[in-house]
């Protein structure tokens, strides 16, 4: 969801993953008289765009709690018309709205773009300042910084997207490409209806006529460079449940733990029915069926990531996570390739009985366990539940009960596209470098463009930073004082560099 997915990656994760590529000069995409007139709109709105984001970031709609679902929709269409989109409409789904928009410019190649206007749950008292303010503050490094819930996921880069948007119309300047803009409220939770939202019949059309799908990020390390992903891992999130009440196989309340003797504990319960997730080992998945689809990196794949493999960045990366070292003491390569390729079972969270001072001697009723699958090619996001309950069922384990949540696939983009491309000459215009990575190891539901019917590829775009999504203090890079480093204007800019590289892409 762009999950931690999203999610995601952290601009300090993808800064110390950033390989060694070399932007090379390319032949300019955009008109030397039409980036100065751009950039110069983009300068002059600097102020407006951040009274906009802050407007945004005010409004938290946060789908797990169902707060301002319809609210948010209705301002995403609002920002969506006021940059300058000839039509947006809200979409009904079974869950939070979705909007559709359309900005036609009369040009050979039309482009979608994917947002998302929810954003995570926070409490208040966990930040430095408070989360629904989007206050500025100043970094190390000579940064300057909007500290917000949503900042960076995904709030911040689709505002300075929509910053660039409108430079085009405020200055005049026809857009040399259509762009069709499907957005969504539900990411933070699965994107359960996000389909409903593509296969409506309009934006279904929409679609059929776009070379590609990007979503906008920041994700640009220290050194200046983008790590192009040519794919996601999918991701399925599930929540197992031990009720003794339910099941009859233990207490219906909570009982004084002299019992254990005689009533089965679900917690323990719970806990034999996890270890069946995985081997001994602690983290190989041993679900049966659960590698049968599972497609290995391919030769071209594995070259991809020792062409950006930066030894030196391993330290950087470990710091960053607060590791010590890599699963089974494997070397930074395996590690890497492993991240890329695995699929996983992880347990988020485990709750059941008295965690407060002091001991009780209890037994509780029911425990619970949020765990989440990264899945990868050639796995399908549709049989996660059936080969979990098929896999408990066998083992005994019938009485623990499945909650499905959000559930993406993974996606892949061919290197060849159209928007890859795009995306590597506009980078290489802007004397960046960038390395291509086979795939993200967060998610995004961004298997609804590339799986059929849709079948384009999808590629994040984008330059600036930002941290700590779904975390407190959650930050987007404003203005930056090293050169190298992109603040919002620099930023759109980029994104009009873009639309003009892939209007100039031959599909």
């Amino acid at each position: 969801m762009l999950r931690q997915t999203l999610c995601l990656l952290g601009a300090s994760l993808a800064c110390a993953l950033a390989g060694v590529a070399t932007a090379q000069p390319a032949a300019p995409t955009m008109p030397a008289q039409t980036r100065t007139v751009l950039s110069d709109a983009i300068a002059a709105d600097h102020d407006q765009a951040l009274a906009r984001l802050r407007e945004w970031i005010a409004l938290p709609s946060i789908n797990a709690e169902k707060l301002n679902r319809q609210e948010g929709a209705e301002l995403m269409q609002r920002m969506l018309l006021d940059a300058g989109f000839d039509t947006a409409r809200i979409i009904p789904t079974d869950g939070a709205p979705g909007v559709f928009a359309r900005l036609d410019a009369g040009a050979p190649t039309t482009l979608a773009v994917y947002f998302m206007y929810d954003v995570k749950q926070f409490d208040a008292s966990e930040w430095t300042s408070p989360p629904l303010e989007g206050k500025l503050v100043e970094r190390e490094g000579g940064k300057t910084v909007m500290i917000a819930r949503g900042a960076i996921n995904q709030k911040g880069p689709e505002s300075t997207f929509l910053t660039a948007i409108r430079a085009f119309r405020t200055t005049g300047t026809p857009l040399p490409v259509n762009i069709v803009l499907v957005a969504e409220g539900e990411e933070e939770t699965g994107s359960e209806h996000f389909g409903q939202i593509t296969s409506e019949p309009e934006v279904a059309k929409a679609l059929a006529d776009a070379v590609g799908v990007i979503l906008p990020v920041a994700w640009q390390g220290e050194d200046g460079g983008v790590e192009i992903f040519l794919g996601a891992k999918g991701v399925a999130e599930i929540q197992l449940v031990a009720d003794g009440a339910r099941s009859g196989r233990g207490p219906g309340m909570e009982i004084h733990s002299m019992n254990a003797a005689r009533v089965e504990n679900p917690a323990w319960r719970l806990v034999k029915a996890l270890d069946t997730l995985v081997a001994d080992d602690g983290y190989t998945p041993a679900i049966d069926g659960w590698m049968d689809r599972v497609r290995p990196l391919s030769a071209e794949q594995l070259a991809l990531i020792d062409a950006g493999l930066q030894p030196a960045a391993e330290a950087a990366i470990k710091k960053n996570l607060k590791v010590q070292g890599w699963i089974a003491g494997e070397d930074f390569r395996t590690s890497l390739a492993r991240l890329a390729s695995q699929p996983t079972v992880n347990i988020q969270g485990l709750v059941g009985g008295y965690t407060g001072p002091g001991g009780k001697t209890s037994m509780p009723s029911r425990a619970e366990a949020k765990i989440d699958f990264r899945l990868v090619p050639d796995m399908r996001a549709d049989e996660v539940v059936a080969k979990l309950r098929a896999h408990l069922d066998k083992r005994g384990f019938t009485d623990i009960e499945i909650v499905p949540g959000g559930i993406y696939g993974p996606t892949e983009t061919p290197r060849e596209s159209a928007i890859v491309d795009a995306l590597v000459t506009a980078l290489a215009g802007a004397g960046l470098p960038h390395t291509l990575n086979p795939r993200l190891a967060g998610s995004w539901p961004g298997y609804r463009f590339t799986d059929p019917p849709v079948s384009l590829p999808a590629v994040f775009v984008g330059i600036g930073q930002g941290g700590q999504m779904h975390a407190p203090d959650e930050w987007y890079l404003i203005d930056a004082k090293d050169p190298k480093l992109a603040g919002i204007d620099r930023q759109a800019v980029f994104y009009a560099e873009f639309l003009y590289a892939l209007a100039n892409t031959q599909p």
